[in-house]
């Protein structure tokens, strides 16, 4: 399956072999036309006004609420809220779920800086304890989490954007319900990868973004299950979240207004939409079919060294090679017109268990091809034998 025909910025760019869509990934046509569309022919202010036009943007703005819920399979599109991002999200719920001092917080160190340094922030805060999901000889997770009567909120992956390793969440669900904790997943890497049901899953949270999905950058979705938003305050005040305003006291509206004051980012969460309706033809055994290709063209490399389990994964790909930067193999790869990510990757914790500081990473998505990953491999082996 080759959907690159469908981006413009791959039209505009044909010699580009883009392999960092674990970063963030390129918009198709019909992302940038929805966007379009709502600017030129259908944009007006949401929730606002009783005029055709707002009704009319509100009830896009709702439409795009509904394909978010149906992507996710929640229970109600009052379960979904909109936020900036999967970091907007995580922040949300750590600084309104209901901690007190004493409660403890459970991470993995598999986490992205995203799901870790909120937790950080929010335990100096409120006096709570983090205790720590440790790792395998392979990088993947210890299954015998650190679970106490104490245990308020379980935070983790479902697939490291380093390893590309996939969580076994039913086992962490099942263990923390069984001391009463409630769980967040964020789903960063996972939501453009997998199929997903947060209701099967029986997690209370789960976060991803937008333009990790081919969707547009500044918007990302929280789901929440109701009886857990509904025990939160809001984060932010302003106009949309509030029912009545007084000068002393104010009340709130119910979730998910309640978590998103002011101005709803309208056209961001239609093209959101658009990106879910297009990851409709995504085809994982593709990427799965050019991240094996990849790795077998990687592991004839002397002194190469690829991170975390071999699968179940998603088509991530972090390695390093003795003797050579990743900086200056990412350098030498540009100059090849392949663009990959180099350096801590937002995951400093899990870098230093594998004793190292830096890495470079390969990702595929539904618009790379095997001539991509070809010429990955062979750029790599060309770069070794320059740069040792």
């Amino acid at each position: 399956m080759n959907r690159r025909d469908a981006f413009p910025f791959l039209r505009n760019h044909p010699s580009l072999v883009y392999l960092d869509s674990a970063a963030t990934a390129h918009k198709p046509d019909s992302v940038i036309e929805a966007i379009s569309q709502f600017y030129t022919h259908d944009y007006g202010t949401v929730h606002r006004a009783a005029y055709r036009q707002s009704l009319h943007a509100t009830e896009l703005y709702a439409e795009a609420r509904e394909a978010a819920r149906r992507f996710l399979n929640a229970a109600s599109s009052d379960e979904i809220v909109f936020t900036r991002g999967t970091t907007d999200a995580i922040n949300l719920v750590a600084k309104t779920f209901p901690f007190e001092p004493g409660d403890e917080i459970v991470v993995s160190k598999l986490e992205h800086h995203s799901n870790l340094l909120p937790w950080q922030m929010i335990a100096k805060e409120k006096g709570l304890t983090l205790r720590w999901i440790g790792l395998q000889e392979d990088g993947s997770m210890d299954l015998h989490l650190p679970l106490t009567s104490r245990t308020k909120l379980v935070a983790i992956t479902h697939v490291s954007n380093v390893t590309g390793g996939i969580t076994p969440l039913a086992e962490i669900v099942k263990q923390a319900k069984q001391v009463g904790a409630a769980v967040l997943v964020d789903g960063a890497q996972a939501a453009v990868h997998l199929p997903l049901d947060v209701q099967a899953l029986g997690v209370d949270f789960y976060a991803f973004s937008g333009h990790k999905c081919y969707g547009p950058t500044g918007i990302g979705v929280l789901y929440g299950k109701e009886e857990r938003l509904a025990m939160m305050g809001p984060l932010q005040g302003g106009g949309g979240m509030v029912e009545r305003v007084g000068l002393e006291e104010s009340s709130y509206e119910m979730p998910p207004l309640r978590f998103e004051a002011g101005t709803p980012m309208s056209a961001s969460a239609i093209g959101l939409k658009a990106a879910l309706q297009f990851m409709e033809q995504r085809d994982p055994a593709h990427e799965l079919k050019l991240l094996d290709l990849a790795t077998k063209a990687l592991q004839e490399i002397e002194g190469l060294r690829i991170l975390g389990p071999l699968s179940p994964k998603a088509p991530i790909l972090s390695f390093s090679i003795e003797k050579i930067h990743p900086l200056d193999l990412a350098s030498f790869l540009d100059a090849k017109e392949i663009a990959i990510r180099s350096g801590h990757l937002c995951a400093q914790p899990l870098m230093r268990s594998f004793g190292l500081e830096h890495a470079a990473r390969a990702s595929f998505a539904l618009y790379n091809t095997e001539e991509d990953a070809f010429r990955f491999g062979e750029a790599v082996h060309n770069a070794v034998k320059i740069l040792r």
